[in-house]
Formats: C-alpha cells, sequence, structure tokens
C-alpha cells in the first residue's frame, strides 16, 4: 500500500505555462508577456509585487501568483460571461494541466516545489483569494465566482527565466531521490 506522503508527490503528467502577465503599478491594467524574469525572494521584475516584495523583511508570501487555467471557464460561466480574458483576473501566471491546489504539501516534512522551466523554483505559500475588485472586473457575484477557484500565491525559491509554453511541474525537494 502507498502511504499519503507517496500520493501527495504524484502527479499525473506536467502542466504548461499558458500565460505571463506583469502588473506594474497599482491600478494599471495587467499586460500580457511573452516571457519574464523572476527573482528569488521577490517576484517577477516588472511587476508591482515583485517590487513590493523587495521590501518586506522576508520577501513576504504573495511574490508571484498562480491561476488555474482550467478554472477560468467555470469563473465565466458563474459570471453568465462567454469567455474571460485571464488578464482581468489580477494574476502572475496561468498554469494549464496540473492541480495548483495539490502543488501545497499537507506535511511539514515535504517540500514540494513548483518547478517552470529549466531554471524557476518556486514554493506555493496558500490560496490566493479574491479581492473585491472582482465584483467590479465581473459583475455581480464575480467575487464568489473567484473563491476557491482564485489560484495560490508562491515564494520565488530559485530565479530565472519564464517563458509561454515552459512545462511545469511538481517535485518533492525533501526526497533525495526525485
Amino acid at each position: 500500500m502507498v502511504d499519503l506522503h507517496e500520493l501527495t508527490r504524484r502527479f499525473a503528467h506536467h502542466g504548461t505555462l499558458e500565460a505571463i502577465y506583469l502588473r506594474p503599478a497599482r491600478g494599471v491594467a495587467a499586460r500580457r508577456v511573452d516571457e519574464a524574469e523572476a527573482i528569488a525572494g521577490r517576484g517577477l521584475v516588472g511587476d508591482r509585487t515583485g517590487d513590493r516584495a523587495a521590501t518586506a523583511a522576508d520577501g513576504g508570501k504573495r511574490q508571484v501568483t498562480l491561476l488555474q487555467a482550467e478554472h477560468v471557464p467555470l469563473i465565466a460561466a458563474w459570471t453568465h460571461r462567454g469567455t474571460i480574458d485571464p488578464r482581468l483576473l489580477r494574476r502572475n501566471l496561468v498554469i494549464a494541466g496540473l492541480n495548483l491546489a495539490a502543488a501545497r504539501s499537507p506535511f511539514a516534512d515535504q517540500a514540494l516545489r513548483v518547478l517552470v522551466g529549466d531554471e524557476v523554483e518556486l514554493v506555493v505559500t496558500g490560496d490566493c483569494a479574491p479581492c473585491s475588485k472582482m465584483e467590479t472586473v465581473l459583475g455581480p457575484g464575480g467575487y464568489n465566482a473567484l473563491r476557491g477557484h482564485g489560484g495560490v500565491t508562491a515564494r520565488v525559491v530559485v530565479g530565472g527565466r519564464l517563458r509561454i509554453g515552459d512545462p511545469v511541474r511538481v517535485v518533492d525537494t525533501s526526497d533525495p531521490s526525485p
């Protein structure tokens, strides 16, 4: 019988980085880019969250936000829209094909990391709750449409280049045999 530690580090396949969004300042619309630089302990270059993390003592828990691509059609359905541009949801990285909620280890002795491409390593720090702006952006019920589907927050452990199309995988860095 397989133990729970083993089950939590098993994923059917890798995911894919579908989109990258940066918001350079508060109140400024996010812009889609083809690639970005992640800085360990800070976030993404050119994103206000990464710039703000530089002033936090530990860099903060919300250096990068990740959104599950598969949740975007659900959010659109719950807000009675045909489609939603993920840029409106104010998250940095849109990931398809990998369950982001499962990328956070339920065990203190198990360190799961999200690897994006060949360089970047993230650790999921929690859920990314929606903000009240979702009511304005998506209309009445927009806030509740994102509850439980707003993605996750993460810290950048190892920096590097992120590119659309990069593979995204989860690994257990506490286990010496990956």
